[in-house]
């Protein structure tokens, strides 16, 4: 157990679904992974306004968070992360099939919102992150210089899982080396592909996003101990997971010395190049 008892987080994965914003009309597999997968149903869908949700986390340590916002309106929820200035950032999820209204999308977010990480989820569109359709999202997102977070493993919800491979990464890896892609959500159950890639390659790191710490497997704890130390960021995609519970499997962890401050907080500084 590491003896960094007062540490403080980022968490870069806040779904900030307040009464009102993101519980009306949840999408069909959201219901159901919340209700069947992470049993909060109930936690996710009352909605949790944002000084509670601020209040939650201060009180375990987390000190920043990057904000899930509407790529189509981002406006509500980076009105709402304003009143805190300092402590988010915000991403949007989009969508490569939308062709040139989701890259005009994206640089509307960036430009005008000031969003910093672009999601693309692969059950959602049924097809690998190196589909041709992604690679215009790649070069948009390095010409205006924000990171990529691709979802890796098999999803919680009944969705296809064969896209979500981490091997898929290793060709726009390739091809994009100047790119910043994350692999968010872990990687099972291919861990020990994922930790090859994250040798691989230098800019792709991954996010234990929607994964309680407590069952992280050992290969990856012996990776972020060695030559991961600088590769994995905490991340808990709440409501789905708790602030508190996340952060507390987290300190229970073997890490090595300082290990466990680059986990859950200077990684993501160093990733999104986020000022103190």
């Amino acid at each position: 157990m590491s003896s960094e008892t007062d540490i403080r987080a980022v968490d870069c994965w806040v779904n900030p679904m307040t009464p009102g914003q993101g519980t009306a009309n949840p999408p069909e597999f959201l219901k159901t992974v919340a209700r069947d997968y992470f049993h909060r149903e109930e936690e996710a869908f009352r909605g949790t306004p944002l000084d509670e949700m601020v209040a939650l986390m201060g009180a375990c340590g987390i000190e920043k968070a990057i904000l899930t916002c509407d790529v189509n309106d981002p406006a509500p929820v980076v009105e709402m992360g304003g009143r805190y200035p300092g402590r988010f950032l915000y991403s949007i999820v989009v969508d490569p099939l939308g062709g040139m209204d989701t890259i005009r999308a994206i640089e509307r977010a960036v430009r005008d919102f000031g969003v910093k990480l672009v999601r693309l989820v692969p059950f959602l569109f049924n097809r690998p992150p190196n589909d041709k359709v992604c690679y215009p999202i790649y070069a948009k997102c390095i010409e205006l210089d924000v990171a990529v977070s691709v979802n890796t493993g098999i999803p919680g919800p009944p969705m296809p899982a064969e896209p979500q491979r981490p091997l898929y990464l290793d060709e726009v890896c390739l091809y994009w080396p100047e790119l910043r892609i994350v692999m968010a959500h872990g990687a099972d159950p291919w861990w020990g592909e994922a930790i090859r890639l994250l040798l691989k390659y230098p800019n792709l790191y991954m996010m234990t996003s929607a994964y309680l710490p407590k069952y992280l497997p050992d290969e990856l704890i012996r990776f972020m101990n060695t030559r991961g130390q600088t590769k994995v960021i905490f991340a808990t995609d709440f409501p789905f997971l708790p602030f508190d519970r996340a952060i507390a499997t987290a300190k229970e962890l073997p890490f090595r010395e300082g290990v466990l401050e680059r986990y859950l907080r200077q990684n993501a500084l160093d990733l999104f190049r986020w000022t103190e």
